[in-house]
């Protein structure tokens, strides 16, 4: 591809398409109908405080109403109610999980880990899976590339000293639009989840690394009951995940097998209150046959096993010459629309036969009425000029469907 085609190209990144219309079939173990995946968040001693070095204290995702950062200043209540977390609310929450017999995935910030070395004991005596959640819990938003790189790699180092073993998933959660490639070019991760964007895991090209993306959750999340609008008791955050268990499990049922993730703070569904309704949540999962609860690494592994990467040439990449040598013949007469949409704004929604029609359609009709007395004159049958082009659009997107999923 050419400077001058990379200056003229007008491409949108953000992919709307995802798996399209029909998602692939998972292909869960033991034909489950559903994948449920508890995600216990491991934050307490790694979030935003004097003591860890940061300019102020945490502010976020506690009991606290309308919290604020304290600049330069400890934040006595603050602290406390993390300390709930680390140690009270973990261990309630490990004793619910290894009763019910499942094992999570905890997001572990490197720091909260090593301030926590009972705490990891009981993670790895259990088999949970601790992946990274970044060196500290704090906003990457601000950082300069080369800060936040480094940051990665220190959460990887202190991490393996920590646990034992280098983490092979990754959530930042505070993330900066840097990190998701960032975190793929440190090449050691089997996932990343700094996503929410499907019911399904898929595969993201980062230069020659196909990096897997198990998507997380803010909505199936115990975090809403220190948001507004939130959860207030148990029982709403159990009537919600049961709602949304109960339609995903439909969906399996009917043969389009999904992913649910459930979030979870030690210092949020650890208190009694809250987490009585994770416990009878559990107990209607409990009711249902066919239901898979791995840790997220177990669907990294299966996924990368039953749906390896698989790049295509994508036409939104195309360079104009090689989209017009690609494309000019399947648009026969109409040949000189090529380089009319490659010219459009193009992203991942346009990878597809029907995504593509629809750009040749627009450079179409953006024409005028001149192309379409032309269109009308080459045809057979002498067909008015709104005839002519119906046709052509309907034959156009057949054609385009023997060369594009």
């Amino acid at each position: 591809m050419t400077q001058g085609d990379r200056a003229e190209m007008n491409r949108y990144p953000r992919d709307m398409r995802g798996h399209g219309p029909t998602p692939p079939d998972p292909q869960w173990p033991g034909d489950a109908r559903i994948a449920l995946q508890f995600v216990v968040n491991y934050e307490e001693g790694g979030e935003n405080c004097v003591l860890h070095g940061d300019p102020a204290s945490e502010a976020f995702l506690s009991d606290i109403p309308g919290a604020a950062p304290w600049p330069g200043q400890r934040h006595w209540n603050m602290e406390s109610i993390y300390d709930y977390g680390a140690r009270a609310g973990f261990w309630r929450l490990h004793r619910l999980f290894t009763e019910a017999g499942i094992a999570p995935t905890v997001y572990g910030v490197a720091t909260a880990l090593a301030r926590s070395p009972e705490q990891v004991a009981a993670m790895k005596a259990s088999g949970w899976e601790i992946a990274s959640h970044g060196l500290k819990w704090i906003e990457h938003k601000d950082m300069q590339e080369a800060e936040e790189r480094a940051a990665i790699a220190e959460a990887v180092r202190l991490h393996e000293e920590v646990v034992g073993e280098r983490p092979r998933g990754w959530y930042t959660g505070r993330c900066s639009v840097n990190t998701v490639r960032l975190v793929a070019e440190e090449g050691g991760f089997d996932y990343v989840s700094d996503c929410y964007d499907d019911d399904l895991p898929y595969w993201r090209a980062f230069g020659q690394r196909d990096q897997l993306m198990i998507p997380y959750t803010l909505e199936a999340n115990d975090m809403r009951f220190a948001a507004s609008p939130g959860w207030v008791t148990g029982g709403d955050f159990e009537a919600y995940l049961t709602d949304a268990f109960d339609t995903l499990y439909a969906e399996g049922q009917a043969g389009a097998p999904k992913m649910m993730t459930v979030g979870l703070h030690c210092r949020l569904i650890g208190r009694p209150g809250k987490i009585a309704g994770l416990k009878r949540f559990l107990e209607h999962v409990q009711r249902h046959e066919r239901v898979w609860c791995p840790r997220r690494i177990d669907i990294a592994q299966h996924w990368a096993r039953v749906h390896p990467p698989a790049r295509a040439e994508r036409p939104s990449a195309m360079s104009r010459e090689r989209f017009v040598a690609v494309f000019a013949p399947v648009l026969g007469p109409a040949a000189w629309l090529a380089e009319r949409a490659w010219a459009l704004e193009l992203g991942p929604a346009h990878d597809s036969a029907v995504g593509l029609h629809n750009a040749f359609c627009r450079a179409f009709r953006r024409a005028g009425p001149e192309a379409r007395s032309a269109l009308a004159a080459d045809s057979a049958g002498g067909l008015s000029a709104d005839a002519a082009c119906d046709g052509f659009e309907q034959a156009l997107l057949e054609r385009l469907k023997e060369v594009l999923p």
